[in-house]
């Protein structure tokens, strides 16, 4: 007997993100989709909080799309398998809506731009990477799909990447990426890991039988 595939929220989520990439691309009112799927600290203080995570599940190129992606598919399937789709899910959402404010609040205190908006899954998926790296830290992985790093080693080196380039926009410079909402991502990641992932798996390991 053929088996269905199963519906997985990683695949659900690819899914909307598709639906909002359509939306950018083939949309009349590009008014709309900016009022409603870019956040900025701007758009919260004219009442677009949904911003936050709507934004979440917004991308504009189809690189950028595709980027996003494949790494949520690489990292979220594994996730999803050990937290069970209900809890991956609650993060996956708390993830984005942590890394949409942070990018609100770097973007207008440190960089001193309230009106920068941003879009993407990304602050959503580092928050992800971040768990992985702290559940199988020796786990290989690829950083920029071509070096071999163990999965934590990769992750910091992210994380580092992502400070290096925010200190860069700080100073005039830099990249048009969302540092600030990676790093928001990251740090949900390792709060969630630390607070609340840890104590149940140690707990699950003392109750094991010897």
């Amino acid at each position: 007997m053929n088996r269905r595939p199963r519906l997985t929220v990683v695949n659900c989520i690819i899914f909307l993100n598709l639906l909002v990439y359509l939306a950018w691309t083939f949309a009349d009112r590009e008014d709309f989709m900016m009022n409603h799927f870019l956040v900025s600290w701007e758009a919260l203080l004219d009442g677009r909080y949904w911003t936050l995570l709507t934004s979440v599940f917004s991308q504009q190129s189809f690189f950028h799309f595709l980027v996003n992606m494949l790494v949520l598919l690489s990292f979220g399937s594994v996730l999803e398998s050990v937290l069970g789709p209900r809890l991956f899910s609650v993060f996956y959402v708390a993830a984005g809506l942590i890394s949409s404010l942070s990018h609100c609040l770097v973007s207008t205190l440190i960089l001193g731009n309230p009106e920068q908006p941003a879009l993407g899954a990304s602050g959503a998926i580092a928050g992800l990477v971040l768990v992985f790296a702290l559940v199988f830290p020796r786990e290989k992985i690829l950083l920029f799909a071509i070096i071999p790093l163990p999965a934590l080693f990769g992750a910091l080196a992210f994380v580092a990447l992502d400070l290096w380039g925010l200190s860069a926009q700080a100073h005039g410079g830099g990249l048009p990426i969302g540092h600030g909402a990676h790093l928001g991502g990251a740090l949900s990641g390792v709060l969630f890991y630390f607070f609340y992932l840890r104590p149940r798996i140690q707990r699950r390991r003392q109750l094991e039988p010897l």
